[in-house]
């Protein structure tokens, strides 16, 4: 990996935990209203993914896609204020925290459907393909929505037409509560693949590289129009399943042992050894990540409510 895209990935995954921790303190404070789903641990899948992918590109989103949404270009003050309902969020704080979306990006939106996402994929995909566009869509999605109709649905369109579609499963070990073990008849998500003739790959989903790789190889097949590939990236989450989760569906030490993988750390001894930057090099990223959140809070709780008299405002599409 080049040195300048390895110190941009490492910016935007200080990026994503940074604004996840944020979240988690305003929720805590009761200065964020309503739950939200956090992905801190599972930040190097969207930032590796998205790295390749520029505006014209696609993605679909999930109820925990606070992280694809920064990592497919979104300013922390703007997706900040849409969480916390404010009218100067990227929705005008009507989509929140799991509607959140941003088309000058290619972000088609998150989405609080398990597997909503997956469909509106494939059909972006399909648009790319009609228009003959050197582009691809990404889904991202979770265990939990490879056993939802859609997943199967979605996949068996793009295989069949070869869409340029990339799925992209964060493995993150449950469904809510439910250990995919106990959900999933198979041992690898990405094995459900073979049922449609295409490419299943299973990957660290806490290495970078890893992800890079994979993701790499993938978008070349579908800008070639060999059609779609199912990525699996296992993962794991360091918070429950919403702010407010007692989790008692696993223990403290499973969650420990998995921190002792932390992605950023991880990523960030890769560098050293590349010799990209020094550990101090590294931590005024990491620290100015956390300095811009702590901006991005301060615009988020003084913007303004949204104003009742423009309810019915982008309700309905005028000509």
């Amino acid at each position: 990996m080049e040195k300048e895209r390895a110190l941009r990935i490492y910016q935007t995954m200080n990026e994503i935990r940074a604004f996840e921790e944020k979240a988690y303190k305003l929720f805590e404070e009761n200065k964020l209203r309503g739950s939200v789903h956090l992905c801190t641990g599972q930040e190097a899948v969207a930032a590796a993914v998205c790295s390749n992918l520029d505006d014209e590109d696609y993605i679909a989103s999930t109820h925990r896609g606070h992280g694809h949404c920064i990592a497919k270009g979104a300013k922390l003050d703007l997706a900040l204020a849409e969480l916390m309902g404010k009218a100067t969020g990227y929705c005008k704080g009507r989509g929140g925290s799991m509607h959140i979306a941003d088309l000058t990006k290619g972000n088609l939106g998150a989405n609080a459907i398990v597997g909503g996402g997956l469909p509106i994929a494939s059909g972006a995909a399909l648009a790319q393909k009609l228009q003959k566009l050197p582009h691809v869509s990404v889904a991202f999605f979770g265990d939990g929505a490879s056993n939802e109709g859609t997943f199967h649905e979605a996949l068996n369109m793009a295989a069949v037409m070869k869409l340029p579609a990339i799925f992209v499963c964060e493995n993150n070990g449950f469904g809510l509560s439910t250990p995919v073990a106990q959900s999933t008849s198979v041992e690898n998500i990405a094995d459900r693949a073979a049922g449609y003739g295409i490419p299943g790959v299973v990957v660290d989903g806490n290495d970078v590289i890893a992800v890079d790789e994979a993701f790499k190889t993938a978008k070349e097949r579908a800008i070639r129009g060999e059609g779609p590939t199912l990525i699996e990236a296992k993962t794991y989450r360091w918070r429950g399943h919403w702010t407010g989760d007692p989790e008692p569906y696993r223990s403290r030490e499973e969650v420990d042992a998995w921190k002792k993988k932390d992605p950023i750390a991880r990523f960030e001894k890769y560098m050293v050894e590349k010799k990209f930057a020094t550990k101090e090099e590294l931590e005024k990223i990491k620290a100015d990540a956390y300095a811009q959140m702590d901006a991005a809070a301060e615009f988020a709780l003084t913007s303004p409510d949204p104003d009742p008299a423009h309810v019915m405002d982008d309700v309905f599409y005028e000509a």
